[in-house]
């Protein structure tokens, strides 16, 4: 099934971070088949460079960058060869992430909660603060933030994963606010539960239970990466021209429930 509309990002350029696979890969999907060169980056190289072929093999112009986001010089490179190789960066979909097992609050370790913060906020503090140095001298971009209905809601056992995606959306407010003068426009998207190799691998473990993730959300199943996909594309689009800052909920009904 089809779920984005047609756009047209001919002679423009997309980073996306956590892109070999699951929603930054069909994201990173969707700009290069609505005609952008595309930069996918990704700490597992074999998985990256088997996206790559798949774009180029089809006629797109993509670029692998491994890279842990973690590691600002690193970010850092990473932009400034998006901007080498293609001459400028017009938008950016922030999207690497972890998760960890569930933990009650009370034993969670400290070391877990500095890894989890290290690539969920961290790394997307690190990503927005190069994208947005580039795109300030061209007076124009739009960047898109992954944060989730964990950025939006609490849950039990979820408190470290919940609070890097509540900062997100604090980091994605206070740049939109900033730069929307300059030109750019900061958004974020909050997804639901979505049929990813991440999901899946929690739905293996126990961690996450399937039946349950599914009944929560008012749709009654998980999502798609492609609708993920669809709502970045849309907030990277003229058609958003008019949305900044904005926490957008794309999770089939879970926090209108």
């Amino acid at each position: 099934m089809t779920v984005n509309p047609t756009y047209d990002f001919t002679s423009q350029v997309a980073l996306v971070t956590g892109a070999s696979s699951g929603m930054g890969l069909a994201t990173a999907r969707a700009f290069a088949e609505a005609g952008a060169s595309v930069t996918l980056v990704d700490l597992n190289e074999g998985q990256l460079r088997t996206a790559v072929q798949e774009l180029t093999d089809a006629g797109h112009q993509a670029l692998p960058i491994t890279c842990d986001v973690t590691d600002e010089d690193q970010v850092a490179a990473m932009v400034d060869q998006t901007v080498s190789a293609f001459g400028r960066l017009d938008m950016a979909f922030n999207n690497a992430g972890i998760m960890m097992a569930p933990s009650d609050a009370a034993d969670e370790e400290a070391s877990v909660f500095d890894r989890v913060h290290d690539v969920n906020l961290r790394g997307v503090w690190a990503s927005m603060k190069h994208e947005l140095r580039h795109m300030r001298t061209q007076g124009s971009g739009a960047i898109v933030n992954c944060s989730s209905l964990g950025g939006l809601v609490g849950g039990p056992g979820r408190a470290t994963y919940h609070s890097t995606k509540h900062g997100v959306i604090g980091l994605t407010r206070c740049a939109a606010i900033e730069y929307a003068p300059r030109g750019i426009r900061s958004n974020a998207v909050c997804p639901g539960t979505v049929e990813t190799p991440m999901v899946a691998d929690m739905i293996s473990k126990g961690e996450l239970d399937r039946a349950l993730s599914e009944a929560s959300q008012p749709i009654g199943r998980l999502g798609r990466p492609e609708e993920i996909a669809a709502a970045v594309l849309w907030l990277c689009s003229p058609a958003a021209s008019f949305v900044v800052g904005v926490p957008l909920p794309v999770d089939g009904g879970y926090v209108a429930a």
